[in-house]
């Protein structure tokens, strides 16, 4: 069952001159099979009249795309609602908890992000199914981000790809690290001896992870980093810091010391430039736990 939903997006002076056409393939990299069928259709209008798709945009015009969302039908609410760092009508960003899954791995789950996010949408009359750009782990907590519908969806995909959305985390590593900063570079593949671990392994996808100490604890014998990721491997900072001897406080899967109840990683901060607004947005998310496992030692 789908609902039609129509976005307006006013040009931008930055997009004057363009036509439709090059907008949605040269600015938004938006899909053929998507802008083929918004243009056979047409789902697509310019100051409320049907579009030209060749025609030059002016600053001003408003521009309107009747998108057909696909209801949600499989996604069931829970009792928990989550904390909204920032929405429009694109996209949504979340702070996850920990222990909790991000996506739905069996039917009638009730406990993920996804279920919360189903609640929240449903408490304003939405229905629509929206899907998340990127995951985080059960126990790591932070912002993840959502589109709203099929056009972002794919835009933000693709801006994820590219590098345009930064990621900033915040990780409480096992020791006291000299460096102010560093890089950790190492691909990252399977454990063949364990069904869900990773390590740095030469026949692994390529994976980058930039750090910066904020702070030493020196009795505690922990290092306060902000990390920030080229790429998206699965436990990406969870693998290089256990690889160079620093597990994350907590994380007994890599080596970590049974401190904390889960491994001190926090998505801290997601920062990019809206694709239809132009504004850039960044976004912090606040720890949810009481007392957070980040906020226990005083500096």
């Amino acid at each position: 069952m789908e609902k039609e939903n129509t976005i307006t997006i006013p040009i931008h002076q930055q997009w004057s001159g363009m036509t439709i056409q090059s907008l949605f393939h040269m600015q938004w990299l938006a899909p053929k099979k998507l802008v083929h069928h918004l243009r056979l259709e047409k789902r697509v209008s310019i100051n409320e009249e049907s579009a030209i798709w060749t025609t030059p945009l002016t600053t001003g015009d408003r521009l309107s795309i009747s998108l057909p969302e696909e209801l949600n039908k499989t996604v069931l609410p829970s009792q928990y609602m989550p904390q909204i760092v920032y929405e429009d009508e694109h996209l949504l960003i979340v702070n996850k908890p920990a222990n909790m899954d991000t996506h739905i791995n069996q039917k009638q789950e009730l406990d993920t992000l996804a279920n919360a996010v189903s609640s929240y949408l449903r408490s304003h009359g939405d229905y629509r199914k929206i899907r998340a750009i990127h995951r985080l782990d059960k126990d790591t907590t932070g912002a993840i981000l959502f589109a709203k519908h099929a056009l972002s969806h794919a835009v933000l995909d693709r801006m994820l790809l590219n590098k345009q959305i930064e990621r900033t985390y915040w990780a409480l590593a096992e020791g006291t690290i000299q460096k102010n900063n560093f890089t950790i570079q190492g691909s990252i593949g399977r454990d063949r001896h364990h069904p869900t671990r990773r390590r740095v392994s030469k026949t692994g996808q390529q994976a980058v992870t930039h750090c910066h100490v904020l702070h030493l604890f020196h009795k505690k014998k922990l290092s306060l980093i902000e990390c920030s990721l080229d790429t998206g491997r699965t436990h990406q900072i969870r693998v290089h810091l256990s690889h160079i001897g620093h597990p994350l406080a907590g994380d007994l899967l890599y080596g970590g010391r049974p401190i904390f109840q889960r491994q001190a990683l926090h998505a801290r901060k997601l920062a990019f430039i809206h694709p239809f607004t132009l504004k850039r947005i960044e976004c912090i998310a606040s720890f949810l736990d009481t007392p957070s496992i980040f906020e226990r030692f005083k500096y």
